[in-house]
C-alpha cells in the first residue's frame, strides 16, 4: 500500500468528490450566515440531522434577487467542493431559490420592508393643479403612449407633454428608467409620469430595482407612477407621489376636467352676474336716496337758506351798532353826570362830617355845661381825670361866665378813685 501525504490524499478527495457531485440541489434552513466585506456569502446549511459548510461567491451573490437571511429556507444550486489545506468539504453555490416563495416575491418583499423603515413610503410632494408641462417616461413605441396622449387631448388640452423614450422591460430597464428620471428632473417640468403597460410580475421588476427607488426618492419633482394594471403593484407605486392603477388612469388623476371646470366657470359667471346684480340694486337705492336728499337740499334751497341768514345777520348787526352807538353816547356823557354825581356824594360826606364836629363843639361848649360844672383844659385838650395832671401843669377852667388859667401846686389822690 503505497503511503500518502495528507496533502495528496485531501488532493485525490477533491478529485473524486468534485467528479463525482458535479451539480447537486440541496435543502436545508440556512444557519451561521456572514455577508463578507469582500461580497461572499458565508454560511451553513442544516436540517434536523446534519450540516453543509456552503459559500456564495461575489459574482452569483449579485444576481440574486433577494437577501439570504439567517433561518431561511433555500434550496441551493452547486457544485461539491473540497478545500485541501483544512480537509474540507464544502457547497460552492452557484444559485438559491426560497422555499415555499418565489424569488422575485421574496426579494420585492424584502425591499418594500427595508424602504418602508427608511421612510420612503411616507414623503410625499403635492401635485400641481394645472400643470403646464409634464415629462412622460415610457417608451415611444407602445400603445401606452398613444392612449395616454388620447386622454390628455380630451381632457385638458392645456398642458405639453415632453416625452423621453425608456426602456421599462428586460436588461438595461432599470438604468433607463432612473437616468431618465434624472434628465426629466431637471427639465423644469411640473410633474413626471412613469408608465408601462402590464405585463408579468418578472417584466415589471424594473420597477422595483433599487437604483429606480433611489433615483423616484431623490427626484424634487413630483413623480406619478402608473406601471402596468390595476392588481399590478410595484415599489415605485409606494415611493412616487401619487399611485395610478394604469396609464390612462394617471393623466385622469393629474390633469383637471376641461369640460367640469367649463361648467364651473359658468356657474362662477353665473354667481358673479348675481353678484353684481345685487351690487347694482344696492347703488341704485343708494342713489335715489341721495338723489331726493339733493331734492330736499337743493342749490336753491341753499341760496334761500343763506340769504335768510344774512338778513338775520343784518338785523343782529344793526342791533349791535345801535346798542354800542347808545354806549358811546352814555359813554360821552358819563363825565358830567359823573362829576356832578361825585360833587353831590362829596357835599353830602362834608355836611355829614360838620353836623358830627358841631355836634361834638356843641357837647364841648362851656356854655352849654350844666350849673356848678366846670370844664378843665389841658394844652387845649379836655381832661378827663384830674388825676392825670402833673404838678406844676398850666391848666384852664372855664363855665358860662369865664375862663381861669391856673397851675397845679398840689395833687391828692383820692381813695375811692
Amino acid at each position: 500500500m503505497q503511503t500518502l501525504s495528507v496533502t495528496e490524499l485531501n488532493t485525490q478527495i477533491k478529485c473524486l468528490i468534485e467528479a463525482t457531485f458535479v451539480q447537486v440541489s440541496v435543502s436545508g434552513e440556512v444557519s451561521n450566515f456572514t455577508h463578507h466585506s469582500s461580497g461572499h456569502l458565508y454560511f451553513t446549511l442544516k436540517d434536523r440531522d446534519s450540516s453543509l459548510k456552503c459559500v456564495m461567491f461575489r459574482g452569483n451573490a449579485n444576481k440574486l434577487k433577494f437577501k439570504i437571511e439567517e433561518g431561511m429556507e433555500l434550496t441551493l444550486e452547486g457544485v461539491i467542493s473540497v478545500y485541501v489545506p483544512r480537509g474540507e468539504y464544502q457547497l460552492n453555490c452557484t444559485n438559491a431559490y426560497p422555499n415555499g416563495v418565489g424569488a422575485l416575491l421574496l426579494a420585492y418583499e424584502q425591499l418594500k420592508e427595508e424602504y418602508e423603515r427608511k421612510g420612503y413610503f411616507a414623503d410625499k410632494k403635492p401635485l400641481p393643479k394645472f400643470p403646464k408641462k409634464v415629462a412622460l417616461l415610457t417608451s415611444s413605441t407602445g400603445a401606452v403612449l398613444h392612449d395616454m396622449l388620447s386622454v390628455a387631448k380630451k381632457r385638458w388640452n392645456l398642458a405639453r407633454f415632453v416625452l423621453l423614450n425608456t426602456l421599462v422591460q428586460g436588461d438595461g430597464a432599470k438604468e433607463s428608467i432612473a437616468e431618465n428620471i434624472k434628465i426629466a428632473d431637471a427639465l423644469g417640468v411640473d410633474c413626471i409620469i412613469i408608465a408601462r403597460g402590464g405585463g408579468s410580475f418578472e417584466d415589471l421588476w424594473a420597477f422595483n430595482e433599487p437604483l429606480v427607488i433611489e433615483a423616484i426618492h431623490t427626484a424634487k419633482t413630483p413623480i406619478v407612477s402608473a406601471v402596468g394594471h390595476e392588481p399590478d403593484v410595484v415599489l415605485s407605486d409606494f415611493v412616487a407621489d401619487l399611485r395610478a392603477p394604469t396609464p390612462s388612469a394617471a393623466i385622469e388623476l393629474l390633469l383637471p376636467d376641461q369640460n367640469e371646470w367649463l361648467m364651473r366657470l359658468d356657474t362662477l359667471q353665473g354667481d358673479l352676474d348675481k353678484f353684481l346684480i345685487r351690487i347694482l340694486q344696492t347703488k341704485t337705492l343708494k342713489l335715489q336716496g341721495l338723489r331726493e336728499q339733493l331734492n330736499q337740499n337743493s342749490f336753491l334751497n341753499k341760496i334761500i337758506q343763506l340769504q335768510m341768514h344774512c338778513k338775520q345777520q343784518a338785523v343782529f348787526l344793526m342791533q349791535k351798532m345801535e346798542h354800542k352807538l347808545a354806549l358811546s353816547c352814555l359813554m360821552f356823557q358819563a363825565p358830567s353826570v359823573q362829576i356832578y354825581l361825585k360833587m353831590e356824594q362829596k357835599l353830602a360826606q362834608f355836611q355829614s362830617k360838620l353836623e358830627s364836629l358841631k355836634a361834638q363843639m356843641e357837647s364841648k361848649n362851656p356854655k352849654n355845661q350844666k350849673e356848678g360844672c366846670v370844664c378843665v383844659l389841658s394844652q387845649g385838650k379836655k381832661i378827663k381825670k384830674l388825676a392825670d395832671l402833673n404838678l406844676d401843669s398850666v391848666i384852664e377852667l372855664q363855665d358860662k361866665s369865664a375862663l381861669i388859667k391856673a397851675q397845679v401846686k398840689e395833687v391828692e389822690t383820692l381813695n375811692n378813685v
